[in-house]
């Protein structure tokens, strides 16, 4: 494996960072998740953008511009020749002394991993997720706000651990009001009468996927709304998904014991996981010469939600036109059974007269 660190590419074995990074010692530093889909890199701008957001509120100046940082992922990928990865850039405050003041750091540090990584959850996508809500609270943001995406995620490993302990797949937190805030590592979503509702931003990570499935339910014409959400709502669902980077879009199927909607994916889940799929096979930043041409966002999500639609219209024309022409064909062969003559059925003759005390024999 080759990994990108401040400017050179390095095998696994030699990329090393100091045990005096800030990055190490405090969580001080900051990460993306990242997927490529066949040799393009899905929404590479968003996540740079995002990164380098996270970097300037914790007033960390990153070593490289966002254009040196887009080249250095692509890089690392044809290296490793991974077309389908999972990518890990982050920036680190440096290395500094054992004390707290950032200043001590004087150049941060920047990092780019790949690796493979398939279905998050494996066969979970088609069964559904069990979630937890867990005692641990989001950290409000008026202390560490929760869409800056830092090293520092013992909030996040915390709940992790609870619904680990309890047997869930995945932990659902709430904030200190008491309020849905967002998973372990996804952001969440209630279906109720055909409307998407995910809480604002505010306590939870602004996601790159949530951006997309927000953009493609405007697609499909369905509801989105962005509002408060409670215990209540979480049981009383017709549909539970998260989403992520790493998690794509998955099901939420059974929350603290109670059963959610039919207890399998529904069909809203099961119509966005279908248009995602269909907007990450065509879309994204290509990190190979012959991995086609750039999609702009939008005008992808359209296009594929449009093919999306049109693969199922034809499934369903197909599956109409063999039903019709089994129909016709179980129509003519029930005809051509109808028009066979019956065989004559002959009447057996009553038995002759006994002779010599012997049984006659019926001819």
């Amino acid at each position: 494996m080759i990994i990108y660190l401040d400017g050179k590419y390095l095998p696994e074995a030699q990329a090393k960072v100091s045990v005096f990074d800030h990055g190490l010692l405090y969580g001080d530093g900051v990460f993306e998740g990242i997927r490529a889909y066949n040799g393009r890199v899905f929404r590479l701008k968003e996540h740079i953008d995002r990164m380098y957001d996270s970097a300037k509120t914790l007033d960390i100046r990153p070593p490289i511009t966002k254009d040196e940082m887009a080249e250095a992922i692509c890089e690392v990928l044809r290296r490793n020749n991974l077309r389908d990865a999972y990518i890990r850039p982050i920036i680190t405050r440096g290395v500094g002394d054992l004390g707290l003041d950032p200043r001590k750091c004087k150049k941060a540090s920047a990092i780019v991993i790949a690796v493979t990584w398939g279905a998050m959850y494996g066969d979970l996508y088609e069964k559904g997720l069990k979630a937890i809500t867990v005692s641990v609270r989001r950290n409000p943001p008026e202390c560490l706000p929760p869409n800056v995406k830092s090293l520092n995620y013992l909030n996040n490993i915390l709940a992790k651990i609870e619904a680990n302990y309890k047997g869930g797949d995945e932990a659902i937190f709430f904030d200190t009001n008491g309020y849905v805030a967002e998973g372990s590592g996804d952001n969440l979503y209630v279906i109720k009468n055909g409307e998407i509702i995910t809480p604002h931003t505010l306590n939870n990570l602004r996601g790159v996927t949530r951006m997309v499935i927000l953009e493609i339910a405007q697609s499909l014409g369905i509801t989105v709304k962005e509002q408060n959400l409670g215990y209540f709502d979480i049981y009383t669902a017709d549909e539970l998904i998260c989403s992520g980077t790493a998690a794509e879009i998955a099901p939420i199927t059974w929350v603290d014991g109670r059963v959610i909607g039919s207890g399998k994916p529904g069909p809203v889940t099961r119509q966005l996981m279908e248009a995602f799929h269909a907007v990450t096979k065509n879309e994204g930043y290509p990190a190979f010469p012959n991995a086609g041409a750039k999609a702009s966002a939008k005008t992808s999500v359209k296009a594929s939600v449009k093919a999306a639609k049109s693969g199922v219209k034809k499934t369903k024309t197909v599956a109409a036109a063999k039903a019709k022409i089994a129909a016709k064909i179980a129509a003519k062969t029930g005809a051509k059974k109808a028009a066979v003559k019956k065989p004559v059925v002959r009447k057996a003759k009553a038995p002759a007269k006994k002779t010599s005390g012997k049984a006659a024999i019926i001819p």
